[in-house]
């Protein structure tokens, strides 16, 4: 049976459920055995407990036997003899149903297993009923609870366990359970949930695990090969990374001309965008092209001097990731800044000593430069916050240092700001280097270089670097608002990358519980 088949007969007895809701239960049938019209008949309301709720799961039974019954009165007026057939089809086999809610077999977690929703404490309960995020404690409890259930069915639980029972989690429940943060979701939106568990499956089996267990080769961090995982990172977040044929009307010489167009109105410091802005956008094929052979950076400087201004990266950014690089970024700034900077100040300095330190000497540098802006500070304190080098991400030189006189072999080989002045805070200049290369020497604001510094590495295929993974990929998914639900775009290393980084997870998480205890 085709899976558009499945997906009818659940609409037609359950229009209003949402489309995952929707994909869960058709995975729930599809473990099922479900073949036929006739299978149907044979469904129980516990086999779909794991996927609907009591109430949807019994409407959903009625629907079918209903439907089924009167397929079956329909068959027997034609037939003179109905036999014994009918009657034992519409018996309920015990045996189905003793094998979708008993003990699994060693080693297998069925894809039926039911959520304990009845163990959940009342103030849980409560909380998911009426959408609310259940605080830090309650949370961990439902893991707790969830996962001992778990354990009952078999010990042999792997990460796709945890990943289906999350998803059925969030599925239910989005508003109380969903890793989203003013409003975005975050990846899949459940990969906090996943982690929880796993961790929590981990501590109930250390007890009993060998001190030296190696991880088996088909784990979920390993389902992407090596050589193909550069690759990935190249096209992480990408819509249109390889482009395969030229516009319409477009050729090889019409490209070579508007190329050269774009240069000579470099060279007379055209300040009109809307030429520029045709003109780039006209030619992103073969600005993709030219990056994608491995054109060095000195070489696409040389040729598309546009792509490293303001102006030109916000069109290539644009073409290339859906997303208006600082248009995006202001909103987001807008939204969840002054949100994520009163956690800074109020929560995350009491957790750890390192970073109150950090933060404090940051308020200082502040309070003497009182023309800073919040973006600055939040930056600044991520950095401090996932113990990041700073020195990865800024270039300090003296204030009026030019391009030529910047050491660049002390530049890092990733795209970095060079700061002109002491501190990001007094700045009134700022550079920009990839590839040990200033791309642009002239940047007057702290937003346009933090723009430009993260949407480089999306143009000229660069990955993160690891000393920087967690400020990049939260800036990434919080505030470009770019959330892939696989892949990483963090360089390669011995290290296992998983889809979402934890610790950036996990600041959401705390994000998101301190914005319901600050409504």
């Amino acid at each position: 049976m085709s899976e558009s088949f499945l997906r009818s007969a659940i609409t037609e007895a359950l229009p209003d459920l949402p489309e995952v809701s929707k994909d869960i239960l058709q995975e729930t049938l599809q473990s099922l055995g479900i073949e036929t019209h006739d299978d149907f008949q044979f469904v129980k309301e516990e086999d779909l407990l794991s996927a609907l709720r009591p109430i949807q799961a019994r409407k959903l039974v009625a629907a079918w036997s209903l439907k089924c019954q009167a397929q079956e009165s329909a068959s027997s007026s034609l037939t003179a003899s109905p036999g014994p057939y009918p009657s034992v089809m519409c018996q309920s086999p015990i045996s189905t149903s003793s094998s979708s809610s008993g003990q699994s077999p060693q080693g297998s977690f069925p894809d039926s297993f039911v959520i304990p929703w009845r163990k959940f404490p009342e103030d849980l309960t409560q909380a998911l009923e009426r959408g609310k995020r259940p605080g830090p404690s309650l949370r961990k409890e439902m893991v707790r609870i969830v996962v001992r259930e778990m354990m009952k069915v078999t010990t042999s639980l792997c990460k796709r366990n945890a990943v289906d029972v999350a998803r059925k989690l969030v599925a239910k429940y989005p508003k109380s359970l969903q890793d989203v943060i003013e409003g975005d979701i975050i990846g899949t939106g459940y990969y906090s949930l996943v982690k929880q568990i796993q961790n929590r499956i981990e501590n109930v089996k250390r007890p009993t695990t060998p001190k030296i267990k190696r991880r088996t080769h088909d784990s979920d961090t390993d389902e992407i090969p090596p050589e193909k995982r550069a690759a990935i990172q190249d096209t992480y977040g990408c819509i249109r990374w390889h482009v395969k044929f030229l516009p319409l009307g477009e050729t090889a010489d019409s490209q070579q001309q508007k190329k050269d167009e774009l240069k000579n109105l470099f060279s007379q410091n055209e300040q009109c965008p809307g030429p520029v802005k045709m003109l780039m956008k006209s030619t992103f094929y073969t600005q993709r092209q030219e990056v994608n052979q491995g054109k060095d950076v000195k070489y696409l400087l040389e040729n598309w001097p546009y792509w490293f201004c303001e102006i030109g990266m916000a069109v290539h950014f644009n073409e290339l990731t859906g997303v208006d690089l600082k248009e995006t970024f202001l909103k987001n700034m807008e939204q969840k800044g002054e949100r994520l900077l009163h956690f800074m100040k109020t929560v995350a300095v009491n957790k750890s000593k390192r970073f109150y330190q950090a933060a404090t000497k940051l308020q200082m540098m502040r309070g003497e430069h009182p023309g800073y802006t919040h973006a600055t500070e939040m930056v600044l304190l991520l950095l401090a916050y996932f113990d990041e080098k700073e020195d990865v991400m800024f270039h300090y030189v003296e204030d009026t240092c030019l391009a030529g006189e910047v050491d660049m072999n002390s530049v890092p080989l990733t795209p970095t700001i060079v700061v002109c002045g002491q501190s990001c805070y007094s700045s009134g200049r700022m550079m920009l280097s990839v590839d040990q290369v200033i791309v642009n020497e002239n940047i007057s604001s702290f937003i346009s270089a933090l723009c430009m510094m993260f949407g480089s590495y999306y143009c000229f295929n660069i990955h993160y670097p690891s000393t920087l993974a967690s400020t990049l990929e939260f800036l990434q998914r919080c505030f470009f608002s770019i959330n892939p639900e696989k892949g990483t775009k963090v360089e390669q290393t011995k290290t296992k990358r998983l889809h979402v980084n934890p610790r950036v997870l996990t600041l959401i998480q705390d994000l998101s519980d301190h914005e319901w205890r600050a409504i």
